[in-house]
């Protein structure tokens, strides 16, 4: 007497395709929840922006675009000076990162570890204590040295370095890592010093990443408010810690449209760098 041995026998690949299925359903679930956790703030913060309400109340009298006109007149000081801030921080980490970045891709040293991590180590700091040590640092240069650093631009153009270089360095590496080296290896066989192939070789094949870094630094330094909480003054107020002061006495749908006006103006950025250096493929 025979018996089916594949009737008796667990079928494997139904069990597989099970498994297969529960995972996609899973991945699926889990994007679902990622993108509402993503648009839901955003589309409340946009729905808030056109109440016409002096105070955020719900269902509003009517909608409006005039708190945008507002901003300017509000925050136009505060503004100006995180743009500045930001400015000066970009080109002091440039200054800073590029080179580093080159270094620790292109060459092996005694200490290039201890270099990688000190050059890393602000992203992996809390904000507030970063923002609280730097602070005292300052004030204890400033009783020896008898200058006035803490709560001047000077101070926070140099905090906002610090935190804004490790990502400089980071994406620089990362427009490196998939870069052959032979191009500049057979510019060195030619006869160019090692400057001329920095700057004719090595600099253009980091462009996107330099470019990616530039926008990083900025963003980062513009909404940046745990140093400004410590290193601002009263002649000295970026915008978010202006926007933090406001709150203290309006209840208002301005600062949605500030929020609003700033997340557009840094999504179109990335749009059209992203169009032109594939953003995507350094911040993996």
């Amino acid at each position: 007497m025979t018996t089916n041995s594949n009737a008796m026998s667990p079928n494997p690949g139904g069990r597989d395709g099970i498994i297969r299925t529960a995972e996609r359903i899973a991945v699926l679930a889990l994007v679902t929840c990622g993108i509402i956790l993503i648009a839901v703030p955003l589309i409340l913060t946009l729905y808030l922006s056109v109440f016409d309400e002096k105070l955020i109340l719900f269902p509003p009298r009517g909608y409006t675009l005039d708190w945008y006109p507002a901003i300017l007149p509000n925050f136009g000081s505060a503004i100006l000076t995180s743009l500045e801030l930001g400015v000066a921080s970009v080109i002091g980490s440039l200054l800073l990162g590029v080179p580093a970045g080159i270094g620790l891709a292109r060459h092996r040293f005694r200490g290039r570890g201890i270099v990688a991590t000190l050059l890393l180590a602000p992203l992996t700091v809390p904000g507030i204590a970063l923002g609280l040590a730097i602070y005292v640092a300052l004030v204890a240069v400033d009783e020896q040295l008898g200058s006035a650093v803490t709560g001047s631009m000077v101070g926070l153009v140099l905090a906002h370095i610090m935190i804004t270089t490790p990502w400089v360095v980071r994406l620089c590496l990362a427009s490196l890592t998939n870069h052959d080296r032979a191009a500049e290896e057979a510019a060195a066989s030619l006869g160019a010093n090692p400057l001329t192939v920095i700057w004719r070789v090595t600099l253009p094949a980091m462009r996107a990443g330099i470019i990616a870094a530039t926008l990083f630094a900025f963003v980062i330094s513009f909404e940046n408010l745990e140093l400004a909480l410590f290193l601002t003054s009263p002649g000295v107020t970026t915008l978010p810690v202006a926007v933090l002061q406001y709150l203290e006495y309006h209840i208002d749908p301005l600062v949605s449209a500030v929020a609003v006006a700033q997340i557009v103006a840094v999504a179109v950025l990335l749009l059209v760098l992203d169009r032109f250096t594939r953003l995507g493929q350094l911040v993996r």
